[in-house]
């Protein structure tokens, strides 16, 4: 049944349904909301024997979940931002272990200087770690995601990120058919853990692993994530033919048949490009997007076969690689080696900048007509920058660049006294 519905609230519901037996938590924004209606939902003893764990931090969280994970415990948690940063050695043991832990990611930029409104660069940074990667473009597809995360991460014995904008999904009040308990347990097996701890049978995990079998094991990891490429779909299809909506896959294509121009991007950009792309076809123009829901593993084969016979890719990038260019883009590229098109990054909507329409159709201008720069910043304040790189070029001593320029900007000017 559809209704009205907070994002972080959807999913909770859609975590609850999988009957989670771990839920460990700390609060970061965005995703306090989540973890905040799970623990209501255990509290009134909704979830049958789920443990819910207030830990205190998200290093603790993540190795609570490792643990819970190890004794073949369902486990979950969520995190965002500067919090992911701060379980990151336990992320990478997580993976390491192979355990199938679910993990909602509510993006958020990474500071400094702070900021808590949404990109993508705190799920980028963890990029390598060996967890599966999700990104959902609605609060719907966020909801369904979750519960084909637990099944695929309890298939392969694979960590999985559930990656969600944060405030943008997180706190929009959408219409969403969230799947009940019956639903799900109807299709989600049961979970039989591929290794748990036991007192009466002991053994250790974690071992150490030295030259003479470490490549074997990195080999397997990135083995399983192949694996995955083949299961995502397969999960995703199963998904449809019980829920009766299409969620997840590798990709989402969006008018790509005859497209001459495609916008790849992740996340709820999508919708707003979609807008753009129906506006542009409306004039006679040949275009398309090409939404990536499966980052990791990233779908080579599925994104080389969208893009090759178009004439262009641009990639809006909601996070890019300091001192190199766009990330997204790059994959694209390696997706269509040795065959590239021409292509063109755009860095866009860091910390929560609006990505608009005007500026999208601007973008696109740009590049159809052959003048985009192959990296460049979705309207970026040019002078706002010049005033700051004068400052520092007339003063050794210009002091901290973000608070120089939101006081060029008008934002926390001090009053002289």
């Amino acid at each position: 049944m559809r209704e009205q519905i907070e994002g972080s609230q959807a999913v909770a519901r859609a975590v609850s349904a999988c009957l989670p037996e771990v839920i460990c938590a700390y609060p970061i924004s965005p995703q306090t909301h989540i973890v905040e209606e799970l623990s209501a939902i255990v509290k009134r003893g909704e979830i049958p024997n789920c443990q819910y764990v207030n830990v205190e931090s998200e290093f603790a969280a993540m190795s609570v979940a490792i643990g819970s994970s190890a004794t073949g415990a369902r486990t979950y948690t969520a995190t965002a931002s500067q919090g992911l940063l701060y379980m990151v050695e336990a992320v990478y043991n997580a993976s390491g272990l192979g355990l199938p832990i679910v993990m909602t990611v509510a993006n958020r930029a990474i500071g400094g200087p702070i900021n808590i409104w949404n990109d993508h660069s705190d799920s980028m940074s963890q990029r390598d770690s060996g967890w599966l990667q999700l990104f959902a473009e609605t609060n719907q597809e966020a909801a369904d995601l979750h519960v084909q995360a637990f099944r695929i991460a309890e298939e392969l014995s694979i960590p999985v990120m559930v990656c969600m904008d944060g405030f943008i999904l997180t706190h929009a009040m959408e219409e969403v058919d969230v799947p009940t308990r019956e639903q799900v347990q109807a299709w989600l097996p049961p979970y039989v853990p591929r290794q748990s701890l036991d007192v009466d049978d002991p053994v250790s995990i974690g071992a150490m692993v030295g030259p003479e079998a470490f490549t074997e094991v990195k080999y397997l990891a990135h083995h399983k994530q192949m694996e995955a490429l083949e299961l995502i779909p397969e999960v995703a299809a199963s998904f449809k033919e019980s829920f009766g909506r299409d969620s997840g896959g590798l990709v989402r294509p969006y008018k790509c048949e005859d497209a001459e121009t495609i916008i790849v991007a992740l996340g709820s950009v999508l919708g707003t490009i979609k807008d753009v792309i129906d506006e542009r076809r409306e004039r006679g123009e040949k275009i398309g997007a090409l939404g990536i829901t499966s980052f990791r593993p990233f779908p080579l084969e599925a994104v080389r076969e969208v893009l090759q016979h178009a004439q262009r890719f641009v990639a809006v990038e909601k996070a890019f690689s300091v001192g190199l260019g766009g990330i997204v883009a790059a994959h694209c590229r390696a997706a269509l080696s040795p065959h590239p098109i021409e292509n063109y990054e755009v860095a866009a909507g860091l910390g929560g900048r609006p990505i608009t329409k005007a500026s999208l159709h601007g973008m696109i201008d740009d590049a159809e007509a052959g003048t985009l720069e192959h990296f460049s910043f979705l309207d970026l304040d040019k002078e706002l920058v010049e005033k700051e790189l004068v400052r520092e070029r007339a003063n050794r001593r210009s002091g901290p660049i973000a608070e120089n320029m939101i006081r060029d900007v008008g934002i926390g000017r001090a009053t002289a006294h």
